[in-house]
């Protein structure tokens, strides 16, 4: 394949030499698939695919009537098996194009830190705008020790890659790493340099091969074992040894100052119930010793090779008392070691650790130098050995032999435990209602709990949890949904009991509308032990109960819900008792769905002002931590976007060193699957967590602001209401105009894309509706009514008013980091739009005047809303303040193109009936190729 020649203004020179490197990458890397493609499926094969790659730059670039009858009669021409080939071409394509951009950032950015521009979003940056407002480094470690940061890893319905295919593609990256470093030692006489770069490209030629005739799809339908190897993937490839990475710089940075470990790992995958039927008990057990197997399998690694590297001799270095006892205690009593007490320690250690892997998982250790034997009962027992190690060194002149391996080994147990990242629960709220008034009816203690008013249930429920006696009832008959569920909790307090309390230490309830909705997990939690009566009289509840309010209604409850739960009797003593920690969590997608972006925005804007002055009026008598937890998705839609703004943008006050923050879809890839580029997308959260603690301002916005937002709001949603609610066929339009039955009916994912099976908005999940719109390149969720909301503040008050409307506006945007960022976030979403290839996805619609007419309205508001970005911003051009991304879209969107004219194609027969294997398989390949093109649409 050929990477089309850019034309570069004079202007425009210096940036193209700035973007050489990453142009030679692509050409490269497309020379080399073109070349696989040629050997591996012909001339022809080959030169179809360039002639449709031609002819859709030309329907993208000239919107060209010939181009676009040529391309639909050249791809209705093709077989199933052309088709599939082509798309797969394509795929790859986006995938190395993703490969060569991840490089070329990595390398812009050491050009920039070698210059001393260090960007925006980096610690040190973070750092030194703290000490330039006179922060000292004493206070920002006493910050970090009461902070809490956690990304939380999330299954995705739509798509998981395979882990061959990202082992490969990790492969290549390490080559492109490899290549960089040949040119920069290369000397102009230097006639091995050619050698070299030979022999690299040969081996990315082995690993394109390697691609090329490795399935991209599973031919079994996605489980929830899949999601949870796909996530233990990125651990292993990044956070594992990034995240003690980024402690290590924090420490360096602070100096003698300590760095607690607030940076740590979240998970969802094998706990998320909410409306996935394949999530249960024994799924959990099986994520949570999987991730015991990882995190314990890492540090035998590394206790091995620390084995080899401290061979010091007892006969030329002094060790501690306590260096010697542990070396004393160790079962090694090999006379080759006799004189080297950290390799006897160490291997008493490992065997420690063995043992403790076949304990928790099951799982052989790989080496035995001893055997397995006298297992940890804790990962605090196992740091304790650690620390002996490392104190020792230090006091004996081995500073440097404990910096490069056992720090970061010391501080991955501190952060990973035996657990390696904390699992959530989740479930619905009707299902705990549901469970709650079997368990009640069988006890013969309430009868009709579902219709009881709230009030009377919360009676009920505060007494019930303060009666020491369980509800369950010996030998009697429950539910298959009642066994499900209270087996989750046993299986809850078994593996913290096995794993550490860190392993579960949250539940989230899935549409939380009353203060029963809260009451009723703590009562699961009380019928297997999770909360229970301590010796000193109070009543303590392991999990941290988390409501979750998703729409805009439930957004709007949200603090006079919390206000009521804290009011009953006993509940404020409770949390306190627990840990003093209330999480709580907003959900952008279904709000999103609900009310459009402006509006989702703004009551999330709204949710967390009230909630954060509840819970001020709380901690001055109570001391109770509130912790915002951000259910983020990929879009923008879904409260996607760059998380360093989105930080920095949350109000005023609520941030206060704690935040969680969901990381799902192909996100997560994009995200993370580069360990360089994974470790710069932690520091960004660490860096915005400090600065929008420590410097965001505490007054809130002016009230001018406030004001036009909220007639913004109301407009918006009008607006977004009017079209996807209130016109009739919009749900037919979505459903035709996108390819969301084929997600659906397809099986891509391990849960069903709608809560009931029917086609309303209203059930759809909130992924699927907005990765639809990804798709089809609308990007609906992530701009759709503020066009309408704009052009209705600036009319009816004449051209006065007009001019002082816009010049509020353009203040709003200025000043007002959440308005700023929002408006950048519709930015980059209309950047990724095309309304020309959107119309090629609208003639799917059978009903032509339904067609013209949803269309249309779409057509309209998008242009409504790219004059009034332009309005407020000043700048016409789309990306304007973001040169990396238009540099990606000008690479990467010529190559996706082809993929949608092809999808399109393919539901086309697809839903005429030709559902072959091969037609199913390319619609899923396309779906993975753009989506990896776009890199956030899920």
């Amino acid at each position: 394949m050929t990477e089309t020649r850019p034309k570069a203004s004079p202007r425009g020179r210096s940036r193209m030499n700035n973007e050489q490197p990453l142009v030679d990458d692509i050409r490269l890397l497309g020379r080399i698939l073109g070349d696989v493609i040629r050997e591996q499926e012909g001339v022809e094969a080959y030169e179809l695919i360039e002639r449709i790659r031609k002819l859709s730059v030309a329907f993208r670039r000239d919107a060209d009537q010939e181009a676009d009858r040529a391309l639909k009669k050249l791809l209705k021409g093709l077989s199933d098996d052309q088709t599939v080939s082509v798309i797969r071409a394509f795929t790859y394509f986006s995938h190395l194009a993703n490969l060569a951009e991840d490089r070329h950032h990595i390398r812009r950015r050491m050009v920039h830190e070698r210059a001393g521009n260090t960007q925006e979003g980096s610690i040190e940056v973070a750092l030194m705008r703290l000490r330039q407002a006179g922060i000292a480094p004493r206070a920002i470690s006493q910050t970090l020790a009461t902070s809490h940061v956690s990304p939380v890893l999330t299954a995705h319905p739509t798509e998981v890659q395979r882990k061959s295919i990202l082992d490969a593609e990790r492969g290549i990256a390490q080559l492109l790493i490899q290549r960089d470093e040949i040119k920069a030692h290369a000397q102009p006489q230097d006639a091995l340099a050619p050698r070299e770069l030979a022999a690299n490209e040969g081996q990315m030629r082995a690993r394109v091969v390697q691609l090329w005739q490795t399935r991209l799809l599973r031919f079994s339908k996605l489980t929830v074992v899949d999601e949870i190897e796909n996530a233990l993937s990125y651990y292993e490839a990044t956070f594992l040894r990034e995240i003690p990475r980024i402690y290590a710089s924090l420490e360096r940075e602070l100096g003698q100052n300590p760095v607690a470990s607030f940076l740590r790992m979240g998970q969802w995958i094998g706990g998320d119930r909410d409306g996935n039927p394949n999530v249960s008990a024994e799924t959990l057990d099986y994520a949570l010793r999987r991730q015991s197997e990882m995190a314990l399998r890492h540090y035998l690694t590394e206790i091995h090779y620390l084995g080899a590297e401290l061979s010091l001799s007892a006969r030329l270095v002094d060790v501690s008392e306590e260096m010697r006892a542990l070396a004393q205690r160790s079962p090694d009593t090999s006379e080759h070691r006799a004189d080297e007490p950290y390799r006897r320690a160490l291997t008493g250690m490992y065997a420690r650790l063995a043992a403790t892997l076949q304990q928790l998982t099951g799982g052989e250790a790989a080496r035995h130098a001893i055997a397995p034997q006298d297992p940890y009962t804790s990962a605090d027992e196992f740091l304790v050995d650690l620390r002996v190690i490392d104190a020792s060194l230090r006091e004996h002149h081995g500073t440097a032999l404990a910096q490069q391996r056992l720090s970061p080994l010391i501080r991955a147990a501190e952060v990973f435990g035996f657990h390696l990242a904390t699992v959530d629960l989740r479930q619905s709220s009707d299902k705990h209602e549901e469970v709650i008034a079997e368990l009640l009816r069988v006890a013969g203690t309430e009868q009709q709990y579902a219709r009881l008013p709230e009030e009377a249930r919360c009676t009920l429920l505060v007494r019930l949890l303060a009666d020491p006696r369980p509800l369950r009832v010996i030998d009697a008959e429950y539910s298959p949904l009642a066994q499900d569920e209270i087996a989750i909790f046993e299986t809850a307090r078994r593996m913290r009991t096995l794993l550490g309390a860190q392993a579960i230490r949250h539940y989230i309830i899935s549409h939380t509308e009353t203060v029963s909705d809260l009451l009723e997990v703590l009562l699961l939690q009380k019928e297997v032990g999770l909360m229970r009566r301590h010796p000193d009289g109070r009543m303590r509840a392991d999990l941290i109960v988390v409501p979750l309010f998703e729409t805009i209604e439930d957004l709007r409850n949200a603090a006079p819900i919390m206000r009521a739960f804290y009011a009953l009797p006993g509940i404020t003593q409770l949390v306190k008792a627990s840990g003093g920690e209330q999480d709580i969590m907003l959900g952008y997608s279904d709000s999103n769905k609900d009310g459009g972006i402006f509006t989702s925005n703004w009551e999330l804007y709204h949710a967390e002002i009230a909630l954060v002055h509840l819970f001020e009026e709380l901690a001055n008598s109570h001391d109770i931590t509130l912790r915002m937890f951000h259910g983020r998705g990929g879009t923008v839609g879904r409260g996607g976007g760059p998380s360093y703004q989105a930080i920095l943008a949350q109000p005023p006050g609520t941030v206060r060193g704690q935040i969680r923050l969901t990381e799902q879809g192909e996100v997560i890839a994009s995200k993370y699957a580069n360990p360089e580029i994974g470790r710069r997308n932690l520091e960004t959260l660490v860096a915005a967590t400090l600065e929008a603690t420590l410097l965001q301002p505490t007054k809130p916005a002016p009230r001018t602001f406030l004001e036009a937002a909220e007639k913004l709001s109301n407009a918006s949603m009008a607006a977004y209401r009017a079209l996807v609610y209130e016109t009739p066929g919009f749900n037919e339009y979505f459903f035709a105009a996108t390819p969301i039955r084929e997600i659906a009916e397809l099986n891509i994912g391990s849960r069903p894309a709608s809560r009931k099976a029917s086609q309303k908005i209203e059930d759809l999940r909130a992924i699927p509706w907005g990765f639809s719109w990804g798709q089809c390149r609308l990007t609906l969720p992530g701009w759709y009514g503020f066009g309408s909301a704009v052009q209705s503040l600036l009319a009816g008050n004449g051209a006065a008013g007009r001019r002082e409307a816009v010049a509020l506006l353009r203040n709003m945007y200025q000043q007002w980091p959440f308005f700023r960022t929002l408006l950048s976030n519709m930015d980059m979403v209309l950047a990724k739009s095309d309304l020309p290839l959107a119309s090629r996805y609208s003639e799917l619609v059978a009903d032509k005047r339904l067609r013209r007419k949803v269309f249309s309205a779409i057509e309209a508001e998008w242009r409504l809303t790219a004059d009034a970005l332009a309005l407020i911003t000043g700048e016409r051009q789309r990306l304007a303040g973001n040169s990396a991304l238009q540099r990606s879209i000008k690479h990467r969107f010529p190559y996706i193109d082809p993929l949608h004219h092809l999808q399109v194609e393919l539901v086309r027969r697809y839903r005429a009936g030709q559902t072959g294997d091969r037609v199913q398989t390319g619609i899923h390949i396309s779906i993975n190729g753009i989506a990896a093109g776009l890199r956030n649409t899920g």
